[in-house]
């Protein structure tokens, strides 16, 4: 599985996508070094991305630090999330990233029973409905270039006993079904959702639905999507995972992890050095610790120099600024909240002084 995955990635993906440099870093296993934002590494910013039009209405207003702060998101590759009726939405992002020579990220998010009846519930009706709405993606992308991040969340809640066991097997089953389709196309790759440090702590409890879910097919596993996990402690998750798998390769989410996750309850008024968003309460019981948690702040840029053999990308695939769901002040969950935006890009400034 290593070997054929191995393969797949010279032959079609890592070439193309940031030239000959990084083609011969590719061959050797590695896409080069750790060294800030990586401007060339082909991944595509989309100059209308919700930062961006907030950073342009801001500036309009006079009020240019708040626009500064915005920039630092809006100038950054971010994913795009797919809504019902994806095809056309999927051609426009990869026919402009193309012009431009660049990749885009793609976020699948409708598997049925989507974050099992939850703030992110919803999803398509059925397993047909599923797989057709899958159709339109490989339709939009075409013979361009893309990397498809597969259906957060929907193998951990499979693993934590989240999804009701009549539908763990279908579900599984239909994730495979998807990566086939998927990886069918010649530029697009394919990273299937594997959750985080902080919810299965067992990495050996993943390894069998991945295998079902097609991971031999994809190019590899995403992890911390959406949430708050140190890169440190995703990379080292990562690896035991990866070398259970046969070597897969992984790709980790860092647009909201530079102060890490949230460990403790901050007072009402406490607007704390980190820059915590005043009265705002957050649970650290449960899940609530992880939707829309006051405090946190900007992680690494997207960048495919990781430095790390295993890992191909950091990139931002939860969209800073948008919300987790309706907790802590929060709107519905995917809609933009300026606030929110400005304290992860004010958090990253603190951070880095």
């Amino acid at each position: 599985m290593a070997e054929k995955g191995l393969r797949r990635a010279i032959a079609r993906h890592w070439a193309p996508l940031a030239g000959s440099a990084a083609a011969l870093l590719a061959l050797s296993g590695c896409l080069g070094t750790s060294d800030g934002s990586d401007r060339e590494s082909g991944l595509w910013v989309n100059p209308d991305n919700p930062a961006a039009r907030q950073a342009r209405e801001q500036r309009r207003a006079g009020r240019y630090a708040e626009a500064e702060l915005m920039r630092r998101i809006a100038d950054e590759p971010i994913a795009e999330w797919l809504g019902p009726h994806p095809r056309e939405r999927v051609r426009f992002l990869t026919e402009s990233a193309a012009r431009e020579h660049r990749t885009p990220v793609l976020v699948a998010y409708h598997i049925p029973y989507r974050d099992c009846g939850r703030y992110s519930r919803g999803g398509a009706e059925s397993d047909a409905e599923y797989l057709d709405w899958i159709r339109e993606i490989v339709s939009g992308i075409g013979e361009r270039k893309a990397i498809v991040v597969l259906e957060p969340d929907a193998i951990a809640q499979v693993v934590d006993g989240c999804v009701p066991k009549p539908l763990r097997a279908p579900r599984l089953a239909l994730l495979r079904d998807a990566v086939a389709m998927l990886s069918a196309m010649p530029a697009t790759r394919i990273y299937l959702d594997a959750g985080n440090p902080g919810w299965i702590k067992d990495t050996e409890r993943l390894v069998e639905p991945l295998m079902k879910s097609g991971i031999d097919q994809a190019d590899g596993f995403a992890l911390n999507v959406s949430n708050f996990q140190p890169t440190s402690v995703t990379r080292a998750y990562g690896r035991r995972l990866s070398l259970q798998l046969g070597r897969v390769h992984f790709i980790i989410d860092t647009s909201r992890n530079g102060n890490g996750p949230l460990t403790s309850v901050r007072g009402e008024g406490d607007d704390g050095k980190s820059g915590d968003m005043g009265a705002v309460r957050s649970a650290t019981d449960g899940q609530e610790s992880w939707c829309n948690p006051p405090g946190r702040a900007l992680g690494d840029p997207p960048s495919t120099r990781t430095g790390d053999p295993a890992i191909d990308a950091y990139l931002w695939i939860k969209r800073p600024g948008e919300s987790d769901g309706t907790c802590n002040g929060g709107p519905p969950a995917g809609r933009w909240w300026t606030e929110y935006a400005l304290d992860l890009a004010r958090n990253a400034n603190l951070r880095e002084r």
